[in-house]
């Protein structure tokens, strides 16, 4: 299915010089090939657990090529002064002063982010200054997205199949255990508390990260990123920890793969966080 969607998505690129012909028609075009990239690159993440690491890699590189190509195209195909962003921007005047002067940094970047954190699963989104609290004691749910947060502090007991974080800054994340994986993009200054048998972050600036991971993190177009082990705590949490096969230290949180550092020496991009400057155990359990 890999090679099938990548194709699909490679001709939709050729196609694109000539959708651009007419105007009203190139915006949703680039829209649906940034879906499927997110569709390609979600399945490279479920199926990463199972995969040989030279696979896992070379898959995420051709979906990186895919993002890359699009991100080229939208620059030479959109007019910066006429792009609006699909949900914040659509309603002001395009030709404001504040949305020319956001589209100048970010318009390109975002068309193609995972289209997923605009889907219809149940998650926190576009908030400010907020505690965002999620309880799942009862039954695991399925994906949950956490996506357009701003200074927030978020809260989920309990445990979930998959988890989407998109575009954080200053926020703080304690999550239980995720039975799949965490997929991680765009975050600034942020503290992440998370558990899963795989994680992926992409984009990350001067976030600390305290993990439980089955497998080892990734990390790709990162910097100033620093790891730790799992440190929540909360009511019932090593029955979720058992029952989501994570009750185990496997110390993976130490082995973090640097996708865009291919040397044998250490990455800059990360590093360990110095146990002085650690926040220990992290308990939310009177959320």
């Amino acid at each position: 299915r890999f090679s099938e969607l990548k194709s699909s998505i490679e001709s939709h690129l050729s196609d694109s010089q000539s959708v651009a012909s007419d105007p009203s028609q190139l915006k949703p075009h680039l829209d649906k090939i940034s879906e499927s990239i997110s569709d390609l690159e979600k399945l490279v993440a479920q199926s990463s657990y199972f995969l040989p690491s030279y696979d896992v890699r070379s898959s995420l590189k051709t979906v990186s090529d895919l993002k890359r190509s699009l991100e080229n195209l939208s620059s030479e195909l959109i007019p910066k002064k006429k792009f609006s962003f699909k949900n914040k921007a659509s309603k002001k005047e395009r030709d404001s002063v504040v949305p020319e002067s956001k589209q100048s940094i970010a318009p390109v970047y975002n068309s193609v982010q995972p289209s997923y954190v605009a889907r219809d699963s149940p998650g926190f989104r576009n908030k400010t200054g907020e505690v965002l609290v999620g309880e799942f004691k009862e039954s695991e749910i399925g994906e949950f997205t956490i996506s357009d947060l701003d200074s927030c502090e978020v809260r989920i007991i309990g445990c979930i199949r998959a988890l989407f974080i998109h575009r954080l800054k200053d926020c703080r994340v304690y999550v239980g255990p995720v039975t799949g994986s965490i997929l991680i993009e765009e975050a600034e200054g942020c503290v992440f508390a998370i558990a899963s048998h795989q994680i992926r972050i992409h984009g990350a600036r001067r976030s600390d990260f305290y993990l439980r991971v089955r497998s080892r993190p990734i990390v790709e177009d990162c910097n100033g990123v620093r790891f730790a082990p799992y440190c929540l705590s909360y009511g019932g949490i090593e029955e979720d920890l058992r029952g989501a096969d994570l009750d185990a230290e496997t110390e993976n949180w130490a082995n973090v793969d640097d996708f865009r550092w291919l040397r044998a020496v250490q990455s800059p991009n990360w590093s360990i966080l110095p146990e002085n400057e650690r926040v220990g155990i992290v308990d939310i359990s009177n959320s």
